[in-house]
Parts: structure tokens; sequence; C-alpha cells
């Protein structure tokens, strides 16, 4: 049953149907089979057990049961005697045509092997089975015995051969080990007295010397290497997978615990603890029922009229998810525009019908809808149904198709242009970076042109006046005041940088704010909703209304129900005090459609539930399986996000319509980078001037001091020269170069 899971996992099938005796070998092995299958995220669909003896007709009864059930994977698990049977009635029933997929346990290949055999005069009704047979590896002592016996033994025949040896072994060792053959009366056996009369019955003594002997087993058999594991199970277990084509039979490949699927036959080797990753595991072509060579789906749609019930409910509010037309009698809508787009990429055709559910006066039930798809009364609901946990109990849900989940609507405050917006663009700390810089740049251009530059010398007071006022005037016009010093333009030139990227940053920004309308509401998002005590709007039969009382704990008596979009709207504008409502709380779609008609609301804040729109199909159908992957191809290709725009976005997405309560303001995360290039610019600069003054000083003063011979004291010398030192700054520095050209002069020439 290992392998036959296995086989059904690797040709994708889901479920299948089995038949089986209803005895203890039956039960046992298709018990065993869903557990395997369970295993694989598979399933057994439907059981069919055989009584014993089963008449034609009984066995004709339970396969045209069936034959609508829409599954057309049959595994069957029977003895040789019945299962011909099978075949024979199915056959008649026209089950072993396209699209049905017979597997067989191996007892179809002892059947085949046996002298029965002879009596199978054609192979008609068995053409496209595929069946496991206990592999038996050819070899010299194999031939030797069919030709001493002259008579072909089948499969179970070759095993019934090794075990009496096996027994045989066994016994020998027991004896070799100078075991007992004796035998005793067993105390449960005489608490049994009856007609039977087994108190007479005597027990083996050596009996589980003899089991352990027998375990111990290691010879070469007919059907290879007898040898056990510790659970007791044979380990060299392999099967020939075999497939009926016509009149033939052909190894379409091989399958053992160790390797699991090959096309190259196995060795029966015992040592191979893991399965070899290099095997080849495809199996070879395989001819069907019908002569296809195509693995089958496995399943159709079930009913005899093999069209898919579809309900669709009929609402009356919010038309655009789904509706019938009361002039045309089409269903129509978002939903069934995209119900019919994944269609496209099932690559299979599915026939089905639309069933109105509700009377279009007012929005069905969708609970009611999907018990429907429970209770088999349709086979599938397409509509604006929300994915929530009661529902998932009783159907099977596609792949969303919508993001779907709780917002607030708010009626939309215009935001008009202050006396200060121009300050609107730049943050207060990027405003106060900006300032700074201004200075620092201003300080620091005019300590590097103070010595060099007449522009920057002076009375004090011009010289403040045109220290700050510098770096500010690059803002309008060039400036008046000329660097002249290589500092000083290197400072200006990575200034001037920096001042252009700032510029027309604010500028783009500022042009921004005045002409982008901002849009904002009194209400921020759900939590201001619930802190505000005001009334809070919601649609009739909407999930909203006990979210809002069980998880929010709202009170119900600030709950407002409203039906239509017209409800919303009037509502909205009458406001709390009027007795309408603060906000409205729906899900995302309904609100979408709601505000792709009305310029007045926007969303306030964020969604804060996360869920979805999907398809309910009956429990494990595979169309449900198909059909997600029909949606996930369509939102890959963008048709989903197409279908989307198309309903909800012919005046502008209300996702675009977003409550913004603060323009987009640029901060100074943005820009320091280029400030510190800046300022590491402008420091380096300075620290370069101040070195190389402080050498010129120390010369200079150095020379004073020599043409000085009075002494000083250390605390007058210290103050004297740091006075002199800012006196020496303050001085040009052509003066200052004249002075040491005089000295040099002045000194004797050395003849």
């Amino acid at each position: 049953m290992s392998a036959m899971a296995e086989l059904i996992e690797y040709y994708g099938w889901r479920q299948v149907i089995a038949i089986f005796v209803d005895d203890e070998y039956g039960r046992n092995g298709i018990s065993v089979l869903g557990d395997e299958l369970a295993k694989r995220k598979s399933s057994i669909y439907y059981k069919i057990a055989l009584p014993l003896r089963a008449s034609p007709s009984r066995i004709a009864d339970l396969l045209d049961k069936s034959k609508f059930m829409g599954r057309r994977v049959y595994v069957v698990h029977v003895s040789p005697d019945s299962g011909i049977d099978v075949f024979t009635i199915a056959y008649k029933l026209q089950m072993m045509t396209d699209g049905f997929v017979w597997l067989t346990t191996d007892w179809l290949c002892t059947a085949l092997d046996s002298s029965a055999s002879t009596k199978i005069k054609s192979f008609e009704y068995l053409q496209g089975v595929v069946s496991f047979c206990p592999y038996i590896p050819q070899s010299h002592q194999n031939s030797t015995f069919m030709y001493k016996w002259s008579s072909k033994l089948n499969k179970y025949g070759l095993y019934a051969y090794d075990t009496v040896w096996a027994v045989a072994h066994a016994i020998d060792e027991y004896l070799n080990g100078s075991g007992n053959i004796t035998f005793s009366h067993s105390n449960t056996m005489r608490d049994m007295r009856g007609k039977i009369q087994l108190d007479r019955l005597k027990i083996f003594d050596g009996g589980k010397m003899l089991l352990n002997k027998l375990l111990q087993v290691n010879f070469t058999g007919l059907t290879g290497t007898v040898r056990f594991n510790l659970e007791r199970n044979r380990i060299t277990t392999a099967y020939e997978i075999i497939n009926i084509d016509r009149e033939e039979i052909h190894t379409v490949g091989y399958w053992t615990h160790h390797l699991g699927f090959t096309n190259v036959p196995p060795k029966m080797s015992f040592e191979s603890g893991h399965r070899n990753l290099i095997v080849d595991r495809n199996l070879g072509n395989v001819t069907w029922p019908g002569g296809k060579k195509e693995i089958p789906r496995g399943w159709v749609l079930s009913g005899n009229d093999k069209v898919l019930r579809v309900g669709v409910p009929n609402r009356a509010s919010y038309i655009a998810f789904s509706t019938e037309s009361k002039s045309t009698h089409k269903i129509e809508g978002y939903c069934i525009d995209v119900f019919k787009a994944a269609l496209k990429y099932i690559p299979y055709a599915v026939p089905y019908r639309f069933v109105p559910v509700g009377d279009g006066l007012s929005n069905p039930n969708y609970d009611e809808l999907v018990n429907m798809v429970a209770e088999n009364i349709i086979d599938a609901a397409v509509g604006d149904i929300a994915i929530v946990t009661n529902r998932t109990k009783a159907v099977d849900f596609t792949q969303p198709y919508a993001a779907t989940g709780l917002v607030v609507v708010a009626p939309i405050r215009i935001s008009k242009s202050s006396t200060w917006v121009f300050l609107k663009p730049f943050t207060v700390q990027m405003w106060c970076v900006t300032l700074a810089f201004f200075i620092l740049i201003g300080v620091v251009i005019w300590v590097l042109e103070h010595r060099v530059n007449s522009d920057f010398r002076g009375p004090p007071r011009q010289q403040l006046i045109t220290m700050f006022l510098f770096s500010f005037s690059t803002l309008f016009k060039t400036q008046q005041e000329n660097t002249s010093s290589v500092l000083g333009r290197m400072v200006m030139m990575v200034w001037l940088f920096l001042l252009m990227v700032i510029t027309a940053s604010y500028t783009a920004s500022l042009t921004s704010i005045l002409t982008v309308q901002q849009l904002s509401s009194p209400i921020k998002g759900i939590d201001s909703l619930i802190a505000s005590n005001e009334p809070i709007g919601y649609q009739v039969g909407s999930f909203a209304h006990n979210y809002l009382t069980d998880c929010l704990n709202v009170r119900n008596s600030r709950l407002v129900p409203l039906g239509t979009p017209e409800a919303y709207s009037k509502a909205l504008k009458l406001g709390p005090k009027n007795g309408g409502v603060a906000a409205i709380v729906d899900e995302l779609p309904y609100v979408e459609l709601f505000l792709s008609n009305i310029t007045d609301f926007c969303i306030s804040g964020q969604m804060f539930t996360k869920n979805g729109w999907g398809f309910a199909f009956q429990r494990d159908s595979p169309l449900a399986i198909d059909m997600s992957t029909a949606i996930l191809k369509l939102s890959e290709v963008g048709g989903l996000q197409k279908i989307h725009d198309e309903w909800f976005c012919k005046k502008g997405c209300a996702i675009d319509r977003r409550d913004i309560t603060d323009p987009n303001q640029l901060h100074i995360n943005s820009f320091w980078g280029l400030f510190l290039l800046s300022g590491i610019a402008t420091l380096t600069a300075f620290l370069v001037f101040l070195m190389r003054s402080i050498r010129q000083f120390v010369r200079y003063n150095k020379s004073l001091r020599e043409s000085s011979s009075s002494p000083e004291t250390e605390p007058t010398r210290c103050t004297q020269s740091i006075h002199k030192f800012i006196d020496f700054i303050d001085e040009r520095e052509e003066a200052v170069k004249n002075i040491f050209r005089q000295q040099q002069s002045s000194q004797p020439e050395i003849s």
C-alpha cells in the first residue's frame, strides 16, 4: 500500500475510490492505504466493499453508484477470483473508457500468472489497467527450478516455496542449537473445554526460540534474498509495475522501499539504507483506458448532466459585485468577471450555469449560501463571499481573489493654504540645520578671506555685516564679495552645490503643497473613531457589526445600520450632531465602489482587519485546487488588477483618496550626507588656514624676540603672545610677507 500511495502521488491524483472485499484482508489493506495516502495529502473519497462471493448484479449496482461521483481513479484490492469479475462488469458499464484510471494490487498479476489465466481469452476489458507485481529477479536457481518441475508457478507459489525453505532453515538451526522437541498442555486451553475439546491440544515448548531462529534466517531463494528486519518484514521487498495494452503486458517501472520508483530493475540488496538520489525515478509511458497516452485528470464534474451549478448572490445593493439583470436576466458583476477570466486558465472545459440566490430586493444571507454548497444543493458559490472561520468548516475556498478588510470612511476636509505655508517644505530640524550652516559658512569664509581680500576688511561693524550676509546673498544673486583664496573657493564650491540641491528640493516641495489638494479628516482611524464616542455606521448583514461589538467592545447603541450607498452618503453628510454618523466601517471593496462615484469622503487610517474573498466549492472538490491555480495565474499576468480597475477606478481609485494630514515635508535624513560633506570641507579648510597662520606667527614672533633685548615674565609673555597672534591674524598677509622680505635683506651676507 505504500507503493500504491506513492504511485497515486506520482501522477498527481488527490482522491481515489477503493474497491475491496469486505473481509479482514480487504478492510485492513484499505485502512493502511488510507494512512499512506494521508501522509501524502491525498485521501480515499469513497469505498466500495464487495460482499464475499458477491453476485455480478450486486457488483454492477455498487460500481454504477460510483460512476457519477466525479472521481475516476479506482484502486482494486480484491482476491484473484472476484477481481476478474469486477473488470468484466466495469467494461460493460463503460467504465473502462477515457478519463478512468484503474490500479490494482498484486492479485491481478497472480491471476494472470496462474493456470486460471488460460480462461482469459481477451485482455480487452483490462485495457489500460496498471498493476503491481512482486518483483522476482532472474537467477540460475530460478531457471533450474522451473525446468525441473516443468510447470510455471505464479509468484505466490514461488513465495510459498521460499517460505517452506525458511521454516526448514529455522528448524535446522533450532536442532543444531540442541533444542529439544517437547510439547505440553496449556493452562489457557484447559479453561476452554467444549465440543471442540481444545484442552486436548498441546503447544510446542520451543516456539519462542524457533521464532528467533526464523527471524535470523538469511539465504537466497527463488524470490531473492530472504531476510527480515526488526519489524519482521522482508527487507528486499520490490514490485514490478505493469500496464496492459491491448493483449500485451508491458513493464513501465519498478518500486522498492530504498529506491522508490525507477525504470531499471533494482538490485535486490538489503545493504542500501537510504534512497539513491542518482537513480532515474521516472516511469515509462502508460496506455490508459481508452487507449490514451495522456495522464488522466482523475476526476470529472459530478452529476448526470456534468454541468457545474454555480450559486450567485442576487444583491439589492452594491450590485456591481454580482446581480441578475432585471432586463436581460444575465448574471453580471465584478466577481462574475473574475470567475469567467479564471476559467480560461483551467486546461479543460468546465460547463456551468449560474443559479441566482435571493430575490434581488434584499441581500441574501451568505452563511446560507455557503450551506447550500455544503448540502449539495449547488456545486459552487461565486460572489463577494468573505473567507471566515465558520465557513471554511463547511466548504473549501479557493485562493482569495480580492484582499479585503474593514476600513473607516469619513468626510473630507480640504486644507487651505495658510500665511506661513512657505515654512512647510522643511521640518523644524531641517530649518535649524540649514540656518546653522549659513552662519558657519559666513564665519569661515570671513576668516579665510580677511587677510587676503580687501572686500572682507574695514571697520568692525562693516566686517560683521559682511560676515553674516555673505552666505545668505548666495541664494539670490552673485555675491558682491569675491573669494580670492584657494581654501575659500574650495569651501564655496561645496557650499554652492549643497545650496543648489536644497533650493531645488524646497521649490519642488512648495509647488506640490500649493498645487496638490490636501485631504484630511477629523477621524484619523479606528482608534480615534472608537475614542470619539460618536455614532458609527455599518452595512446591514456585514460581519463588521459583530467585529465592532465583540472584538472592539463598541456599544451597540453607537452602531447605526445602513443598507445602501445612498444611505451611506446621507448619514455622513448629516454628521453625528444632525442624526447622522461620524464615520462608516465596512469592507474595503464596498468602500472602493462607494467612493468611485462620490468624492466627498475618503478612507481614514489603515485597514485594521485582514481577510479575503474567495469562491466556495464542495468539500474536497478538485476544482477548488485548479481554480486557485487559475486565480494565481490571472493575478500574475495582471488580469485581476485590470478587472478591478474597470469596475472601481472609473473616476479614480479610492486608494488614492486616503486621509493626508501632513504634507510631504523634507527631513534632515534626506540631506545629511551633503551637510556632512560640506561640514568636513569647511572644517578642513579652517584647520589648514589655522595651522599655516600659526606657523607664520611663530616665525614672525621669533624674529621680534631676537630684535628685542628686554626680558619678559612668563605670564606677560603668554598674554602678549595671544594679543600679538590676534593682531597678526588681523594684519594683511601681504604686509607680513613684506616684513619677512625686509628681515631677510637686512641679514649680513656670509663671505
